[in-house]
């Protein structure tokens, strides 16, 4: 039996196989559902993309739906995840507000098609995202609500904020980067945003949202930069939130 050293460029285990055929799919599907919906979108079109055949999207993924909510469980995991990992009642806001501001900024340049996608399910009612919504999701927001909530007890944050509508804020803050892209390149003179338009989103929002809440804000050098890739926005070949 002979050593499987990937790293050597030997044959890929049939789970390495998996995971990059699934990655290629999802990445398909995101600029698949982006571009034309749920309804509009195409398996065939997905396959395509994939440069898979149509038969391979089946394997993976049992059907549309399926796929569907794959791509839709990977942006929200990775958002509810950086939430619940980097706020807890025991953190410094001057650091912790910071650097969830900056994660969400660097996921809306890393995945903008991703969360199109759940923009686009979120204004056309959720019907996809019944479940997600009513299987413990009002406890699970109330638990960030209640971090909140301890800053406030200790001082650490102003008592006179909602903690629920500053969390809004800086959801549609951050995301608003991915979803509004076009409008604010416009607005901006360019066909792109460059990693420079995002530092200074996160600048400003960071500066707006700590004074508001009335915390001083930390030297430039903890708060640092986005970690942004060269290259535009939404380059050709959009990440996918995928597996590793």
């Amino acid at each position: 039996m002979s050593l499987n050293i990937t790293s050597h460029g030997h044959e890929k285990t049939a789970g390495d196989i998996r995971q990059r055929n699934e990655k290629m799919i999802l990445a398909a599907a995101e600029q698949e559902f982006a571009a034309f919906g749920f309804k509009g979108a195409s398996m065939r079109e997905i396959a395509n993309r994939a440069e898979l055949p149509k038969a391979n999207i089946h394997y993976y993924f049992k059907n549309k739906l399926g796929l569907y909510l794959a791509v839709l469980s990977d942006i929200i995991d990775l958002w509810d995840g950086t939430f619940s990992k980097t706020m807890n009642a025991d953190d410094n806001p001057a650091e912790a507000l910071p650097n969830y501001i900056r994660k969400k900024i660097e996921f809306s340049y890393q995945y903008p098609l991703a969360s199109r996608i759940f923009a686009t399910e979120i204004i056309s009612g959720g019907p996809n995202l019944e479940d997600y919504f009513s299987n413990g999701y009002a406890e699970w927001f109330e638990s960030r609500v209640e971090v909140f909530r301890e800053w406030q007890r200790r001082g650490k944050i102003s008592a006179n904020i909602d903690p629920a509508h500053l969390i809004f804020l800086l959801w549609s803050s951050t995301q608003h980067y991915a979803d509004f892209h076009i409008q604010i390149a416009s607005a901006l003179g360019k066909s792109e945003l460059t990693p420079a338009d995002f530092d200074a989103a996160t600048d400003t929002l960071t500066h707006i949202i700590l004074t508001g809440c009335g915390v001083s804000e930390p030297g430039t050098a903890t708060l640092g930069k986005v970690s942004l890739p060269a290259g535009p926005a939404v380059p050709d070949a959009v990440p996918t939130l995928g597996m590793p």
